[in-house]
């Protein structure tokens, strides 16, 4: 039997663009048939459950966990499917909310071997994607939510044929894979509308609002787009999360959903509520059953750690994972509409194919102080690098690894009435979370075995 920590070699081993420079988005190297053939293979697993498939550059995780966390209050068995982790592996696939089990992503891949034998070509995420289908194909599910990994028309996902396919905000990210234009990178994202299969999609630029609106005219799929469908009134907030009051376009006087609570913060996140409850609707619409408490049930009870999250007060200590230049520049409109701070300290570290000289550009004027770092993964951006990057821009930085530093130093200079950022990727966000863990004495996050990555 597999080992838990031999089982994340196994994946981990294969070819892996998580980890290395990224081919150009192609099916030369995404290719689809490889990815449904293994699934063939397998049993089509895909196929025991109704599914609903979400793409987008900013938003997408938060809306899937909404998604997923509504279905569930419903009474549903839910399987949800995202990328990547913050501290564990087992982050990526939930059954009912819970991480897959250790032993279970053990035994799944110890009885995929030979098969992955005879398929050497197969990449990290076909193989994970695989592997969550068929776990939730077992564990009976009764509706599997599916977070696109990257792009959408060659994503390993793709092989969904969903009930329902989601799309939130689309930017400029992955440009050296998708495209170096907002109409490339949402021609992308629309490779997951099926014909004749529902759209919700998100407010877009208008670019990226044609090339969605062609998409669907050209595949007979209808579209809704969840801002004209329905909208949201902010009730109030404070550090735990937000209120608001979300009814049907024209029906301001009588909101469907009076009094929701969201514990997130952020304008941003209100958007994307009300593409979950457009998608939750649009759902019920084709014949879903699902109780009206559902919807403020899981929205109230949603996780999804690392964006815009508040980990301290006196001073303020808050992570998101705001990774390209259009998410920093939503960030920041959101700290002093949502927190009351003096001085704005940020901690920053990028992945390098997020552009970070991008991202500084952006936080660097905001900053009082600014600290530069480096995540322990193999496409973080060297801090040497970053240094030079400030340089250009005319700031003055502190350069400190590894990100526990950082953060350490930040608050040894923040006052109480201060507000210390930590931003620019998923993976310093996450070591600042382990780091804030052990400072306050709270039992250790979830995580892997080191050296399987």
């Amino acid at each position: 039997m597999l080992s838990y920590r031999d089982a994340l070699r196994t994946i981990f081993a294969r070819t892996n663009f998580e980890q290395r420079e990224q081919p150009p988005y192609a099916e030369r190297f995404w290719r689809l048939g490889r990815m449904q053939e293994l699934l063939d293979r397998l049993g089509n697993p895909e196929r025991a459950y109704p599914s609903v498939h979400i793409a987008g550059t900013k938003g997408k995780g938060s809306t899937t966990a909404m998604i997923e966390s509504i279905l569930r209050q419903g009474g549903y068995r839910t399987g949800m499917y995202t990328s990547p982790h913050l501290h564990t592996f087992r982050e990526r696939i939930r059954l009912g909310g819970e991480l897959i089990p250790e032993a279970d992503v053990a035994r799944l891949v110890e009885e995929m071997l030979p098969l992955l034998h005879e398929r050497p070509e197969v990449t990290v995420f076909e193989l994970i994607t695989a592997l969550a289908m068929r776990y939730f194909a077992e564990q009976g599910v009764e509706w599997g939510i599916f977070e696109v990994g990257l792009g959408g028309r060659l994503d390993a996902t793709n092989v969904l044929r969903p009930e329902i396919a989601v799309i939130t905000s689309i930017s400029m990210d992955h440009m050296k894979v998708l495209g170096d234009t907002l109409e490339a990178i949402a021609r992308e994202k629309a490779g997951i509308i099926k014909p004749g299969v529902p759209v919700v999609a998100s407010p877009q630029r208008p670019a990226a609002q044609e090339v969605l609106r062609a998409t669907c005219v050209e595949r007979g799929s209808p579209l809704t787009w969840a801002h004209e469908a329905w909208r949201y009134r902010l009730l109030g907030a404070d550090l735990a999360g937000q209120r608001l009051a979300l009814y049907r376009a024209g029906h301001e006087a009588q909101p469907e959903y009076p009094n929701l609570f969201l514990p997130f913060l952020g304008a941003h996140q209100l958007e994307n509520a009300c593409t979950a409850v457009a998608a939750i609707e649009a759902l019920r619409a084709k014949g879903l059953a699902l109780a009206d408490e559902a919807i403020p049930q899981g929205l109230a009870t949603v996780r999804w750690p690392g964006r815009m999250e508040v980990l301290g007060q006196r001073p303020l200590v808050v992570v998101d994972g705001a990774h390209n230049a259009y998410s920093v520049q939503k960030l920041l409109e959101a700290l002093p509409a949502y927190l009351s701070y003096r001085r704005l300290l940020v901690v920053f570290g990028a992945g390098s194919t997020h552009t970070p000289q991008d991202l500084l550009a952006e936080l660097a004027p905001a900053a009082q102080q600014l600290y530069l770092t480096q995540a322990h993964h193999a496409k973080a951006t060297p801090v040497a690098e970053l240094e030079a990057m400030a340089a250009n821009l005319g700031c003055q930085a502190t350069a400190l690894t590894p990100v526990a530093a950082a953060l350490q130093q930040a608050l040894a200079d923040a006052d109480e009435d201060d507000l210390v950022l930590v931003t620019g990727s998923l993976f310093v966000v996450a070591e600042a979370r382990q780091a804030w863990a052990a400072q306050q004495g709270w039992p250790p996050l979830p995580s892997d075995p080191p050296g399987v990555y």
